[in-house]
């Protein structure tokens, strides 16, 4: 589904991210770890459009997207979550998913004068997708809730929720279980595996928590010092020694080891 080639990202003379490649199937759940100061968000940015590399190439879905801006990398199946939620706080939680919809035929100035009616139709089709995501999610209760008023786990929900509405190939999850209490992070997480099972969305997650990590992921990408450490399962990095390393000997490693 993505494939992230040689990529090099630099700031200030640092290279954040330094000559990485790894790649994300177009089934399953993948894990992107390492340490604070890895480069894990800084290659989702540079895979969501946010950034553009220095060198290297992104390529998703069998396109060459290395140049793209972000919104037309979304209109091609790319969404991403936010370590820190983004919602609309002074607008329902259900208006904060309808406006996350894809094909808002409406907001195109001349087929609201000439084709007014099928701006409606879509419209309801948005409502409707919006509501079956709130009943999926669980959160239907708080349709006409103010966004802002629910609780860090509920918008990372919601966050989860509007990555959805625009019906994507692939996802990004940056630290969805942050702040989040036990029960809803566990919750989080099957409703993650029932969409990679049922709807066939493919995850790549950045997470801390190595047993949510094992919970979810068939294949695990371990990044240090803006490089590719290793991959493979989660019992592989787990019992890898350069990733005890990383974690516990203060987020070095040697090369040569």
């Amino acid at each position: 589904m993505l494939l992230f080639d040689n990529i090099v990202k630099n700031f200030g003379g640092v290279n954040a991210v330094d000559q990485c490649s790894f790649e994300i199937p177009a089934a399953g759940i993948t894990g992107l770890i390492g340490p604070n100061g890895a480069g894990k968000t800084t290659a989702f940015n540079l895979i969501a459009g946010h950034l553009h590399p220095d060198a290297g190439r992104v390529v998703f879905d069998g396109h060459d997207v290395t140049q793209l801006p972000a919104w037309q990398r979304q209109s091609m199946g790319l969404s991403r979550t936010f370590q820190l939620p983004h919602e609309f706080a002074r607008m329902t939680v259900l208006d904060n998913l309808v406006v996350a919809a894809d094909n808002r035929h409406g907001e195109k100035i001349l087929n609201a004068i000439f084709f007014p009616g099928r701006g409606r139709v879509r419209s309801h089709e948005a409502q409707l997708h919006a509501r079956r995501t709130l009943e999926f999610l669980e959160i239907d209760a708080l349709a006409d809730e103010l966004a802002g008023n629910l609780s860090g786990g509920q918008k990372k929900l919601l966050e989860l929720g509007r990555a959805l509405m625009q019906r994507p190939k692939l996802i990004l999850l940056d630290e969805i279980g942050a702040g989040v209490n036990r029960t809803l992070l566990s919750k989080i997480a099957d409703k993650i595996i029932a969409l990679n099972a049922s709807e066939g969305h493919a995850f790549c997650l950045i997470e801390h928590d190595l047993d949510y990590v094992a919970k979810l992921c068939s294949k695990v990408h371990v990044m240090a010092q803006g490089r590719l450490l290793m991959s493979g399962s989660i019992d592989e990095v787990k019992n890898d020694e350069r990733v005890i390393d990383v974690y516990f000997g203060g987020g070095k490693y040697q090369e040569s080891t």
